[in-house]
């Protein structure tokens, strides 16, 4: 159905996931979920008299049915107000498009990930793939078409979505078109690493963008090089830089309701007092077991810290969420069970009838998360390469303590905050060691001092603001 002109919007926002996700009751009547995040935030500062639309696909079996039911057009009351279309994708083309080429391919790419004595092999069953993720991004390009006003404003959102902004622009030269890389960019050689022309194919799609922009100028630059390489320049369109950051307002307020409260009783008793009776101090982590994470890593360092630095055992606890992510890929079940094996053999190890070395929790919950982060002496933030981590920019925010942050190079934060947080090779377990120590020794005075920076640049660009940035240099084209 085609979207009559009166009805279409001025501002619009594509992405993968949308604001809100349904499951079916027993009773037959769908069950609405509100989501959160920075493009959620980041939407609404634009007011709610604003005409925008979001514009997401069905991700499982509850809102294709939603979409069934509704046409795709969902009802403002599950949606906070916001105009929400959902696509209804067929199983196996977004089973194919989202695991098969953005989380199993695009992501490795982007995120340095592949052994690559064995991996990646681009063979017939990738090209079928491959289709899917046209066939997919063509479902997206068509519907924003449908839905835009003349000239309106188009923001199209991370790698999943990276062919839209060229099949749009053939559809719709009117349109302002802006693509977001939420994720880090691979450079040349790595990136090189795809199809010859899939690896053009996937640059052009962005570069039909007015603007594609980035949260580091490490990764613009990286996907500047890769077009320079491929395709001989980025032609006519602009690229932009867009360090999103953290709602401290929110944050505060949030980590100090009773839930939060709560939370906090039980993890104190979980971390326990040293010998003499003082608190222990806390080594904070929160994940998804997201391979590029790099948890594993930091658990072994931490077990080297207790190696060679005896002085902490009984007097130091680390606090490792590790939630599970994409368990429908093999590769993610096998790396969240050995997060798992090496916790218990650090504790095995190490821990006392009154003492364990790790407090490790796999059971996602945002409220314990927040407690961890008013807790938090250390904040260990060591990913293999990450497009921003807002973990590293909410705990110092959080933190009772004034926490010091243990930081890697390769964390897109680390462009922001690099100069306050003690830095780290996320490869290198004996440095990280070290750099804990170092850490947990700080004196207060300095510890106080680099969190009030890290909590200014943490802060200096929050998700309302990120978002409306985007939309004005966008429309000044």
């Amino acid at each position: 159905m085609v979207t009559e002109p009166s009805s279409r919007a001025q501002v619009l926002v594509a992405s993968n996931r949308g604001p809100v996700s349904y499951s079916v009751r027993d009773d037959g009547e769908l069950a609405p979920k509100r989501g959160g995040g920075g493009l959620v935030s980041g939407l609404s500062a634009i007011g709610p008299d604003a005409d925008a639309i979001w514009v997401c696909a069905a991700l499982g079996d509850g809102d294709r049915e939603a979409v069934r039911r509704t046409g795709g057009r969902l009802d403002p009351a599950d949606t906070g107000g916001q105009r929400v279309r959902m696509l209804g994708i067929a199983p196996e083309v977004y089973e194919d498009a989202y695991n098969g080429v953005a989380n199993s391919t695009l992501w490795f790419v982007h995120h340095l990930l592949y052994q690559t004595p064995l991996e990646p092999s681009f063979g017939p069953e990738f090209r079928a793939q491959w289709a899917s993720y046209e066939t997919y991004n063509r479902a997206f390009a068509e519907a924003l078409a449908d839905e835009a006003a003349e000239g309106a404003a188009v923001l199209v959102q991370d790698y999943h979505l990276a062919l839209v902004p060229g099949i749009l622009r053939a559809l719709r030269p009117d349109l302002r078109i802006g693509h977001f890389s939420h994720t880090p960019w691979a450079p040349v050689d790595y990136y090189r690493l795809l199809p010859d022309d899939i690896g053009r194919q996937l640059l052009r799609g962005i570069l039909g963008a007015d603007r594609a922009a980035f949260l580091t100028h490490r990764w613009a630059d990286a996907f500047t090089a890769c077009c320079t390489e491929l395709l001989g320049g980025t032609g006519n369109t602009r690229i932009g830089v867009h360090g999103l950051g953290t709602d401290a307002d929110f944050l505060r307020e949030r980590a100090h309701r009773p839930d939060v409260d709560e939370r906090i009783v039980t993890l104190r008793e979980q971390i326990g007092r040293t010998p003499e009776g003082t608190d222990r101090k806390t080594i904070a982590r929160v994940d998804r077991t997201e391979l590029s994470k790099n948890i594993v890593r930091g658990l072994l360092s931490y077990r080297q810290l207790l190696a060679d630095h005896p002085e902490w055992r009984e007097r130091v606890v680390h606090v490792a969420f590790a939630y599970p992510s994409r368990q429908d890929l093999a590769v993610y079940r096998d790396y969240t069970a050995e997060v798992g094996r090496v916790a218990d053999a650090i504790n095995a190890e190490f821990g006392t009838e009154d003492w364990s070395p790790v407090v490790l929790h796999v059971r996602d919950d945002f409220a314990r998360s927040l407690a961890a982060y008013r807790l938090a002496d250390v904040a260990l933030v060591n990913p293999i390469r990450d497009g921003m981590n807002l973990v590293a920019k909410e705990i110092p925010v959080i933190s009772e303590r004034g926490c010091a942050l243990v930081l890697s190079r390769e964390a897109g934060a680390y462009e922001e905050m690099g100069e306050d947080a003690l830095p780290v090779n996320p490869y290198d377990i004996t440095a990280t060691a070290k750099a804990l120590h170092e850490a947990l020794t700080m004196p207060p005075d300095e510890r106080t001092e680099r969190a009030k920076r890290l909590t200014a640049a943490a802060t200096a660009l929050p998700p309302q603001q990120w978002f409306l940035d985007q939309l004005t240099a966008l429309r000044a084209i």
